[in-house]
């Protein structure tokens, strides 16, 4: 589980966090949602330490990332698995090489057992046939399930996918989105995506977070999140649904 509280980022003059609170349960596909410059992206890289918030807690299974030492920060990220948005892939590396690379840096496997455990994790996304291929020749929905086998190829307790969706058409999305939730149920990860897709939110968002503003404003699932009294939610989902049909 992963809890965050009282989240406060600021740049300069600008607050784009403000006092975020929330709790994440493993098992469940939890999404974080909001237009550009919400503060989405910049909570989530709190939450992995890519950014110090300026105050708050950020909780793994009760341990407290931020004021851990080096040792146990290490040890917490070794439980994390990232997508990051593009994939970020490594041109120079096979498909193979990139989804191995999290062993090669942080463990210590012998060599078949890292060639091994790599290839497993390109079966689970259904690109064992890929192996051996480089990233340019590859397709986007491709590059982003050889992301999602190297952000589990740890056996992660945590993953977190930063707009896993971007760039792609429609029905690779639906893909990418199922994927995502097949993997967090069955290895009862505690998965939080980051996104904007109006799809994503209806499809897996068992729980979902609005941010507006660097405000936290609404909290719901996908059942009740089209019921949403809050008019900046709402006028989010209209402008979602009215680019999906642009899209069609």
């Amino acid at each position: 589980m992963i809890e965050i509280k009282n989240i406060t980022k600021t740049f300069g003059d600008r607050q784009v966090l403000a006092g975020i609170d929330g709790t994440f349960r493993p098992g469940d596909t939890s999404l974080i949602i909001g237009g550009s410059g919400t503060g989405k992206s910049v909570l989530l890289k709190c939450m992995i330490g890519l950014i110090k918030p300026d105050s708050g807690e950020v909780l793994y299974d009760g341990r407290n990332f931020l004021t851990s030492n080096i040792d146990e920060q290490k040890a917490i990220r070794r439980e994390m698995g990232v997508l990051f948005q593009g994939s970020a892939l490594f041109d120079s590396k096979t498909v193979l090489e990139n989804v191995r690379f999290p062993l090669d840096m942080l463990t210590e496997k012998p060599e078949d057992e890292k060639v091994a455990r790599a290839h497993e994790c390109l079966q689970r996304v259904g690109l064992e046939g890929a192996a051996d291929r480089m990233p340019s020749e590859i397709s986007g929905g491709m590059k982003k399930r050889v992301g999602i086998a190297r952000s589990i190829v740890l056996n992660p307790k945590y993953l977190f996918c930063d707009e896993p969706n971007s760039g792609l058409d429609p029905l690779t999305s639906i893909k990418i989105d199922q994927l995502i939730k097949e993997i967090t149920d069955e290895y009862k990860i505690t998965t939080i995506v980051i996104t904007h897709d109006m799809n994503s939110m209806m499809e897996i968002g068992e729980k979902i977070m609005f941010l507006y503003q660097g405000n936290k404003l609404w909290e719901g699932d996908s059942d009740t999140i089209t019921h949403s009294t809050v008019p900046e939610l709402n006028e989010f989902i209209y402008a979602n649904k009215l680019l999906r049909e642009i899209e069609k």
